[in-house]
């Protein structure tokens, strides 16, 4: 969503780069740049106004002044900065000490209440909590309807007694206050210790909207007020935040569509005018698309410095722990790296959800961003269908895959049999590299990049292939001749001394592993007078 706002800004800090002091110009040329680029990321006026202010203010003081790299500190100022209009810290769910505890969602009608409420639940539920989802929008047609669908997908019960409307001409019937309350008597007796209301919404804000709202809110006693509000609306967000904050009094954001392409920049401003926290956001139609908001790792994406901590604990929550015990246990045996591995390993990956994302959360990744956006994610789908069509033996043994055997495995997976050369391919070039780092030798040299990773070009830390190439360790400059006769004559015997040393070494074969033997001063036909240096 905020592809467009990161453009601007990086391009706006690599005028900065290499600058050993910043003059005044160069500061007010950046904050103009840092406010359009705002501005026409549709962040609201105040809000912007007020964040320039503070960045001017900042790189004009002495941590810009007695900065070592003046440009890198100033992107430290803007990431503060940013951090702050987003929010500040990370703000999760305040449990009721005495459960259940009741959370109410809020917002306009097509902000994504009903599907979050599911999301919410699968949430929670994999936090060790029993949620209940409660239906109390009884007038959009089939709210009802989805939110037990939300509720199947999640393994969380839906208490609905009333089927709400059908369709857009029939009268919504029924209380939802009513529903709301007996809904709260309901998890009391069933034992669950949260519950989730989804409330109605409306096209626009009016009177009737909120009032509905403050009445459940009132009714149940409400300990978390989400307001859920559409990360594509433009400026009407803050206008909607705020009369909805006046309204029912919420206590924290709910982002949602945030895997939209709009500008976005109004969904930053919500924290800053309501003064209210954004505690989660929705990043697609996916039960599991949806995590906890951080807003300094939200900065760090924007400013394309990447969201590595986010890249852990998705890792930390979907990947198997057996399987990276045993993948340890082979580096640590240095056992081939079969294609069974491979397989292993590339199911891993799905299991942390759409590789894009992923690769997305890297540092640097919207200088990638074409690449990214032609990457195919059916082709993980198509490899796997490949190895599949391998037998057992074929897979833990590569090497007997001849050609009538790729042609088998071409049909067999419905491919062309130069996907299944492309496959062997690269996995021959993962195969050598699994092997390399099992040895200790870091990241191997590979085609395309002059070592280290392709595509990637000489980088430190890779192991031996790591750079371009090997430099020539500088041979030592060769002594003057001391102007002493005594001392030159001297130092005359010991050259020759270490000459005859060496020759005698390449002869017994020792620099070899040979052994030495006896030495015979007669055997080496040394010059007369220096059989002593040998005794």
């Amino acid at each position: 969503m905020f592809n467009s706002l990161s453009d601007r800004l990086s391009a706006t800090f690599k005028n900065l780069r290499g600058k050993g002091r910043l003059s005044e110009a160069d500061i007010d040329g950046t904050a103009r740049e840092i406010r359009r680029a705002l501005l026409d990321a549709d962040v609201a006026v105040p809000v912007v106004r007020e964040f320039i202010a503070k960045v001017k203010a900042r790189a004009m003081g002495s941590e810009v002044a007695q900065a070592l790299n003046p440009g890198q500190q100033v992107v430290k100022i803007v990431n503060e900065e940013l951090v702050g209009i987003l929010g500040g810290q990370t703000r999760e769910l305040a449990f009721a000490k005495n459960p259940p505890t009741v959370i109410m969602l809020a917002g306009l009608q097509g902000a994504g209440k009903t599907t979050l409420a599911g999301k919410l639940a699968h949430h929670l539920k994999t936090q060790g909590h029993t949620p209940m989802l409660v239906a109390c929008d009884l007038q959009r047609p089939n709210a009802v309807t989805q939110l037990q669908v939300g509720g199947r997908r999640a393994g969380v019960p839906v208490y609905a007694p009333h089927p709400g409307v059908s369709s857009e001409f029939e009268s919504a019937t029924g209380d939802p206050v009513k529903v709301a309350t007996d809904g709260l008597a309901e998890a009391r007796n069933k034992l669950h210790d949260v519950i989730i209301i989804d409330t109605a919404g409306r096209l626009g804000v009016d009177a009737e909207l909120m009032r509905q709202a403050a009445d459940i809110k009132a009714a149940v006693g409400a300990h978390e007020t989400l307001f859920v509000i559409d990360a594509m609306i433009g400026q009407d967000a803050v206008t909607t935040a705020q009369a909805f904050n006046e309204g029912v009094n919420f206590t924290g954001v709910v982002l949602t569509k945030l895997d939209g392409d709009a500008r976005g920049g109004a969904a930053l401003s919500v924290a800053s005018v309501t003064g209210k926290p954004v505690m989660y956001a929705s990043t697609g139609e996916g039960l599991k698309d949806f995590e906890v908001f951080h807003p300094d790792r939200m900065a760090r994406r924007i400013l394309d410095m990447g969201d590595i901590l986010s890249l852990v604990e998705q890792a930390e929550a979907n990947w198997d722990r057996g399987e990276a015990e045993k993948m340890a246990q082979k580096f640590a045996d240095q056992e081939d790296f079969t294609l069974e591995d491979f397989l292993g390993q590339m199911q891993q990956l799905k299991k942390m959800g759409s590789m894009k994302k992923l690769l997305g959360m890297m540092p640097g990744a919207q200088g990638m961003r074409q690449q990214l956006e032609q990457f195919d994610e059916s082709s993980i789908g198509r490899v796997e269908a490949i190895i599949y069509s391998m037998t057992p033996y074929e897979r833990n043994v590569p090497k007997v895959i001849n050609g009538s055997r790729r042609a088998r495995i071409a049909k067999g997976s419905g491919v062309h049999v130069s996907e299944v050369n492309q496959l062997l391919e690269r996995f021959t070039q993962a195969q050598k590299m699994m092997k390399k780092m099992a040895g200790g030798g870091g990241m191997p040299s590979m085609p395309g990049g002059g070592g280290g990773m392709p595509g990637m070009g000489g980088m430190p830390g890779m192991g031996a292939g790591g750079g371009a190439s090997k430099k020539r360790k500088p041979q030592p400059k060769p002594k003057k001749k001391s102007g002493n006769p005594a001392k030159a004559a001297q130092e005359a015997r010991e050259a020759e001394l270490k000459r005859t040393q060496g020759a005698a070494k390449r002869m017994d074969g020792s620099s070899f592993g040979a052994g030495t033997k006896d030495l015979k001063p007669e055997d080496l036909n040394l010059p007369k007078g220096f059989e002593k240096y040998l005794r």
